[in-house]
Formats: structure tokens, C-alpha cells, sequence
């Protein structure tokens, strides 16, 4: 008995110790992105620096680095902190490149003059280290490409029980592609925090601001953005909405066109997050967006009949409970023509893709 005791209090220590030393070299490590900087040139483009179409076309999709596909679960989803249980923490890389070739085929055979991702990978374990950034700008070799990073840490402890699974390191971020050559490409810094330690290993939300010239004299202002999931009561999504609701109104104020293309882990204004599948909730919430988030004429762009999410808790089956997340907001300047949601069945990511074409007036 006191054998089992002194190997029981030994195994404790060690896992205190790991903890501790785990914390301590997050913590030190802690990446700590400014409140704006010049975003990472991927690729430049050899077309045109202004943009004399007035009809433009978007393609916006949270890719799921390439991880999400039909055959995933998530271990976070599943409550999975201390241990992942049957869940998977990272995909069998069979699975990834299945995935990342969906994310390949979309990039090159869709027609779109803008792309803008989520979730793209360039150097993390959970993606076996492929640099899914280049892979989607390869697809358009004559497009402009620039990232900014959203997630960035050494190491990620989870689950914290099994740190033979750990999920790793992560940098992972936003991706946009243009035809056009961009004037400039900024990362901008989101506001709100998790507590320490939870802050150490989540996100750092951030938009990916590009500018460009127009034959009009005014500017188009394209954002990709990923507001916060994971986050109870949503007090850093009413940060991060806060900020960005103030952003693109005095961009507009400065006469220019505004398009937001995002995951906005939220339902846009008047649309029941159950819409898909009422009473099936399977308790999941999803906030909507305020009514009165900005003055009339600004504009939330999204096809009411296809969901665009799908949750992951287990593998993708008919209870799969899917909502609409993903979609943009435009200015009143600019006039909707078309959107549409491409229903991929959720092959690929556990998010659709969802096209736009507007024109500026």
C-alpha cells in the first residue's frame, strides 16, 4: 500500500510539474500581435492596380484548416480539456489531404475575384505542417495573397490529461486572394481577452483589411474577419463587434465602398439560429446579430436556404445540427446582385462556401 502510495505521489508531482512548466513556458511565449501591421505579402499580382468593374463577385469560406471534413468530430466540442476520449483531436492525414484537395479544386475551378478564408494553416501539427496558404494562392498564380495571422501558439497542452495527443503547435489565419493588386494590406488587432490562462493557448482575432483603388476615385475596402467562438456570454464577440461596427462606418463616412466577409460565429439580424432544425437545437445557441447594428442601407448578404455550418460533435449525419454563420455585410453604396451558398455537403470543412457578386455604384 505504501509502494502504490509513493508511485501515486510521484505521478502527481510529475503531472504538477508538467502543468507548471507548461503554463510558465506559455506564458513567457505568449504571442502578443500589435494593434496593427502590415499583413504577410503571401503573393503580388500582375494585373491591374484599379479596379474599373463595377460588378464584382466574392467567395468567402472558413476552410477548417483543412481538419473538419464529413468524417470529423472535435474533442473540444466534445468537452474534451482534460481528455479526448473517442473524439479526434487531429484528423488521420488521409483525411486532411482529401480535404485540402476540396479547398484546391474551390480556389481553382470557382469564379470568383476575391477569396477570402479562415481557418488556413501554415505551420501547425494539427495540419501535418503543410502550408495551405501557398497551396490556395498556387491555385491562382495571378492573384494577389496576403494572410494575417490569428493563431499563434508554440504549443497547445490539449487535452491536458493525454499530452502524448496534444494538439500542438498552431499559426493559422486569414487568407485573401485578389485579382486586383492591393494598395494595402493590414492586420488589425481585435479587442477582448480570454483570462489566464485559457488566453495563453485560444486565439488572437484580428482583421485582414485590403485596399484598393477604383476608376470611380473612391477606394474599395474588402475585411476578412473571424470573430470569437468558444466564448460564454459573448463578451469578446460584443468587443470585437464593438470595434469592427465603428471601423467600417468611418470608412464609409470617408466615401468608400465597404465589403466584410466573415465567420461571424453569429446568425445575422432576424434569422433563428434553428431555422434548419427547429426544436433540434441539441442544445447548441447561437447569438444574432442586433437589428440596429448599423444606420438603414448598410446590408447583410447571405442565402436564406442553405445552412452554412454544421457542429462537431460527432462525424456528419442527418442530426448534425447546422446553422447560418457565414456572410457579408456591404455598404450602401454597393448594390447586391447575386449570393449564393455552394452546398458541398459539408465534404470538406464543417463550413460552406458562400459567393457574391455586387456592383459599386
Amino acid at each position: 500500500m505504501k509502494r502504490f502510495l509513493r508511485i501515486l505521489l510521484a505521478l502527481t508531482v510529475l503531472f504538477l510539474a508538467y502543468v507548471g512548466i507548461t503554463l510558465l513556458l506559455g506564458t513567457l511565449g505568449d504571442w502578443q500581435p500589435p494593434a496593427s501591421e502590415e499583413a504577410e505579402v503571401v503573393r503580388t499580382s500582375d494585373g491591374p492596380d484599379v479596379i474599373t468593374d463595377s460588378v464584382i463577385s466574392l467567395a468567402l469560406w472558413n476552410i477548417g484548416y483543412a481538419g473538419l471534413g464529413e468524417e470529423s468530430d472535435f474533442f473540444f466540442d466534445n468537452g474534451g480539456f482534460f481528455t479526448a476520449g473517442d473524439h479526434m483531436v487531429r484528423p488521420p492525414q488521409a483525411y486532411m489531404e482529401k480535404n485540402i484537395a476540396g479547398a484546391r479544386l474551390f480556389t481553382s475551378s470557382t469564379q470568383a475575384d476575391f477569396f477570402l478564408f479562415q481557418e488556413v494553416d501554415r505551420n501547425s501539427k494539427r495540419s501535418y505542417f503543410i502550408d495551405q496558404g501557398d497551396t490556395l494562392a498556387n491555385q491562382r498564380p495571378d492573384y494577389a495573397a496576403a494572410f494575417a495571422a490569428n493563431y499563434q501558439v508554440s504549443r497547445v497542452p490539449l487535452p491536458i490529461l493525454t499530452p502524448w495527443k496534444a494538439y500542438g503547435k498552431v499559426r493559422s489565419g486569414l487568407l485573401t486572394l485578389s485579382k486586383w493588386q492591393p494598395t494595402q494590406q493590414t492586420r488589425y488587432q481585435l479587442p477582448g481577452d480570454f483570462p489566464w490562462p485559457d488566453r495563453i493557448f485560444q486565439l488572437d482575432r484580428c482583421l485582414l483589411e485590403s485596399r484598393f483603388k477604383t476608376s470611380s476615385g473612391k477606394e474599395l475596402v474588402v475585411i476578412n474577419a473571424h470573430l470569437s467562438a468558444y466564448d460564454k456570454g459573448g463578451t469578446l464577440k460584443k468587443q470585437q463587434m464593438a470595434f469592427l461596427q465603428e471601423f467600417v462606418q468611418a470608412e464609409y463616412a470617408k466615401g468608400n465602398y465597404v465589403i466584410v466577409g466573415a465567420d461571424w460565429n453569429q446568425c445575422p439580424p432576424y434569422f433563428e439560429f434553428d431555422r434548419f432544425m427547429p426544436g433540434q437545437s441539441q442544445g447548441y445557441t447561437q447569438t444574432t446579430i442586433a437589428e440596429d447594428f448599423l444606420p438603414g442601407g448598410w446590408q447583410w448578404l447571405y442565402d436564406a436556404s442553405l445552412p452554412t455550418n454544421r457542429k462537431l460533435r460527432a462525424p456528419l449525419d442527418d442530426y448534425s445540427f447546422r446553422t447560418l454563420i457565414d456572410f457579408y455585410l456591404v455598404s450602401p453604396n454597393i448594390r447586391a446582385k447575386r449570393v449564393k451558398t455552394l452546398d458541398q455537403q459539408f465534404r470538406f470543412s464543417d463550413h460552406q462556401p458562400v459567393w457574391v457578386q455586387v456592383e459599386l455604384l
